[in-house]
């Protein structure tokens, strides 16, 4: 798979996306980057909590939203090589695809924040189970972001916007998506693996 910077006749290289999505990348992984310095100074500051708190989580569900997001993440890797094969009826599909990943995500998120309260998983009084949350919702605010994104890239493949010489839009939201999944890819083993 060649996802490699292109280089148009003009020998100039350009980047996937657009400047916008880059500057929404930034940011989030900015956001990303505070919260995690925040979970290493809490976890400094109260290591009896963090010890004990990837025990008290739900580590399928955790498990079962990583495989979640890498699969869907190489779902919308295979959107964009259909789109530059001029391929845009695969490449909606495939962001289909990406988008059922995202919902399926939203939904073991669902039903992990039902398991918790059952189980007194809340987040008073224990630092981690207070990053946990903190985390784990403002991860899925940005996957729900990934999600509305995907669906105007679906709309407009469906109408015939993207092709093989202009796809710009598509390759922000897969991009976007990206994003969010390195996000996850770093949250899931501080929340549900390190003790």
């Amino acid at each position: 798979m060649d996802l490699a910077v292109t280089a148009p006749p003009g020998g100039m290289t350009t980047v996937p996306g657009n400047r916008g999505i880059w500057v929404g990348i930034l940011c989030e992984l900015s956001e990303f980057a505070l919260m995690f310095l925040a979970w290493a100074w809490f976890r400094q500051a109260h290591p009896e909590d963090f010890r004990a708190g990837p025990a008290m989580l739900n580590a399928g569900a955790g498990v079962a939203n990583t495989v979640v997001m890498l699969t869907s993440g190489y779902f919308a890797v295979r959107a964009v090589l259909a789109i530059r094969r001029d391929d845009a009826v695969a490449a909606r599909n495939w962001l289909v695809a990406t988008l059922l990943g995202g919902l399926a995500f939203v939904l073991i998120k669902a039903f992990e924040f039902s398991w918790n309260i059952e189980h007194g998983v809340v987040g008073t009084g224990n630092s981690f189970v207070a990053m946990y949350y903190y985390l784990s919702f403002n991860h899925l605010v940005h996957v729900v972001w990934g999600c509305l994104g995907l669906i105007w890239a679906i709309l407009r493949a469906q109408f015939g916007a993207y092709g093989a010489a202009e796809h710009e839009g598509l390759e922000a939201a897969v991009l976007y998506w990206h994003a969010t999944d390195l996000a996850w890819i770093v949250i899931f083993p501080l929340l549900y693996v390190l003790h």
